[in-house]
């Protein structure tokens, strides 16, 4: 096998509207909800650079300025965290300042699905591997979520795609694994359907917000077939690679949580808050009010 290329791109879909959130969304991006102390969008990107990543595009819409805003210098605020004496406050801000020219946006003007966002970000990608996350998967993993998968990239080779087992009357919902065989931690997969009707789903091995794919798989989405729902599904155009590359699902260690959904979005709170030393005796206190 020929010497793989370095995985350094991660590219970030966040044009979506957070309707399922509203009205706290209207004026605000979802991706910048805060789980506990720090918006999704962090969580994300402190993921993607546990795992070696060092480039970042963000798929944005209108009304996502505040989510660069972020990540820039705050000059004024620096100043008086450190005037007031608020090391620990300068240093988290510190920690999450990016390198000048690692972080590029493109706008998605039209939402045609996940495919179609990707697509987006062809000039970002060129001819290099690159990681996908979707931040509304909040993961709560020893090891990172994204480290895992850069680690099984460099033992595999080609596509790797994180999953788990859902429910099989959930299968609907998701993209889900055709095996060809299925090793424990990973799965060698024969194909992928987008959303399957329960009765035709060919296992209930689902893929999440987790991914590391070749290049190859723009010029499959430049073709902009429309898929499930009308739109360029993600899920076909890594289907048309199977057979020419390696391709594979990963079995993570971890918690996934659905920040797309309220509940899924409130548990992921009190789980985050319960890692904390400063906070799990109080979540806990509180939580026996509520039993």
């Amino acid at each position: 096998m020929s010497a793989l290329k370095p995985l350094k791109k991660a590219v970030l879909p966040v044009a979506g509207l957070g309707t399922r959130f509203l009205p706290a969304t209207k004026a605000l991006a979802k991706e910048m909800l805060p789980v506990v102390d720090k918006p999704l969008i962090q969580y994300a990107i402190e993921e993607a650079r546990a795992a070696g990543i060092e480039q970042f595009c963000l798929i944005t819409g209108r009304g996502k300025t505040s989510i660069v805003e972020h990540f820039d210098l705050a000059f004024e605020l620096e100043r008086t965290l450190e005037e007031r004496g608020k090391k620990a406050e300068l240093e988290g801000l510190r920690a999450m300042a990016m390198e000048p020219g690692s972080l590029v946006t493109v706008r998605q003007q039209v939402p045609m699905g996940l495919g179609h966002a990707i697509w987006c970000a062809r000039s970002f990608v060129g001819d290099d591997p690159f990681a996908i996350l979707l931040p509304d998967d909040l993961m709560l993993c020893d090891t990172p979520a994204m480290k895992q998968l850069a680690d099984a990239y460099h033992e595999t080779g080609g596509n790797v795609v994180a999953i788990e087992e859902v429910p099989r009357d959930k299968v609907n919902r998701y993209g889900v694994l055709d095996v060809a065989e299925d090793k424990g931690r990973l799965v060698s997969v024969k194909g992928l359907v987008e959303k399957p009707p329960v009765e035709k789903a060919p296992s209930n091995l689902t893929i999440i917000g987790r991914y590391v794919l070749m290049p190859e798989v723009i010029s499959h989405l430049a073709r902009m077939e429309r898929g499930a729902g009308g739109e360029v599904q993600l899920t076909d155009g890594m289907a048309s690679l199977i057979g020419t590359q390696p391709f594979h699902g990963l079995r993570y260690e971890g918690r996934r949580f659905d920040c797309g959904d309220k509940a899924g979005f409130l548990e992921a709170q009190i789980a985050f808050a319960m890692t904390r030393p400063d906070m799990a005796p109080a979540v806990r206190e509180f939580l026996q009010r509520y039993r």
